[in-house]
């Protein structure tokens, strides 16, 4: 099982902002050749991310490249040069069909893509959202579903509403799919670089809902999705209480199991198991240890807002600003 509780768009045409990544406490990193780079300097960025993908620089850290859309200009020479450097995902936006992945996978294979490079699709469209199932189910190599939910909120004219209730139906439908097929999924982004509250709400949401992760459009937010994604403590003493009074059960030949004058199921089991397997490979990764000892981090990158907030084809002024530098 691998951990992607914090996945960190980075714009792939700031040197400085790559540079910085190394040291984030951040599950995974995508980094971004899409809206966070201008028309002008695609091609640069292109071989900046590509360069910083195949460093091995970056530690324990997951690394994704966003490539440009499949309707776009630079899609193929992205995808290229992203086969070469051997990423372990490339992240493909506004994915809105089975064929598309298809013609994803088969691109990566032409292009010398290793086993080791998956497919993250972005869901971010009404049609996204009713195919979400024959997406899912297109290809082994497709393994995380990305929800694009500014993009999503545009196509349905959506409003900013309490507990995102307009986006309920789409996000439901999406991670549906996630589990059908058995693939991860990873919430969208939160905009408010300066609402932490907010965004530890909506973390909480998603992990409630069901979500995998959440990416992330700030440094700021990586601790607080680290934690909310992390399982408790009490959690995990939950999981190992049920795991072992099952397999006592077992040993002992009972047909019932309680724990705490709760019935306990193997539904129940699975789950617990799930929990400390999630746990265990965040201990693994040194991902809790490296979360608290480099929150001090997120305080020196507070200037960062419009290097890093361009990430997920939203309209927000952080993203604006952002481009504008570029």
């Amino acid at each position: 099982m691998t951990p992607r509780r914090s996945v960190l768009y980075m714009p792939g045409a700031n040197e400085r902002a790559l540079e910085k990544a190394k040291t984030l406490p951040a599950d995974a990193l995508i980094f971004d050749l899409e809206d966070a780079v201008s028309p002008d300097a695609k091609e640069s960025a292109r071989e900046r991310v590509c360069a910083a993908a195949a460093s091995g620089d970056y530690g324990r850290h997951e690394i994704a490249i966003r490539v440009n859309g499949l309707d776009t200009e630079w899609h193929d020479a992205d995808l290229r040069a992203a086969a070469q450097a051997g990423p372990a995902a490339v992240v493909v936006p506004k994915v809105s069909s089975a064929r598309e992945v298809m013609a994803i996978e088969r691109a990566l294979e032409l292009n010398g893509a290793g086993e080791q490079t998956k497919i993250w699709a972005m869901l971010e469209t009404p049609t996204a959202m009713l195919r979400a199932e024959e997406i899912a189910a297109a290809s082994e190599r497709l393994t995380v579903l990305v929800m694009g939910t500014n993009d999503l909120a545009k196509e349905l004219h959506a409003e900013t509403a309490a507990g995102r209730a307009p986006l309920v139906a789409g996000l439901s439908l999406a991670l549906l799919a996630a589990r059908a097929a058995g693939k991860q999924i990873l919430d969208g982004v939160y905009n408010n670089v300066q609402d932490i509250a907010g965004f530890e709400a909506e973390a909480t949401q998603s992990r409630q809902f069901g979500f995998d992760g959440k990416t992330l459009i700030h440094p700021a937010q990586i601790e607080p999705c680290n934690r909310v994604f992390a399982p408790s403590d009490e959690a995990i003493a939950w999981a190992r209480k049920v795991v072992s009074a099952f397999e006592a059960a077992q040993r002992a030949g009972d047909a019932v199991v309680t724990v705490d004058g709760r019935m306990v199921e193997s539904l129940h089991v699975a789950e617990a198991e799930r929990v400390l397997a999630l746990a265990g490979a965040i201990d693994e990764t040194g991902a809790k240890t490296a979360s608290t000892a480099n929150t001090a981090d997120t305080a020196d990158t507070a200037g960062q807002a419009e290097e890093t907030a361009a990430a997920d084809d939203e309209s927000t002024a952080e993203n604006e600003a952002a481009a504008a530098e570029k």
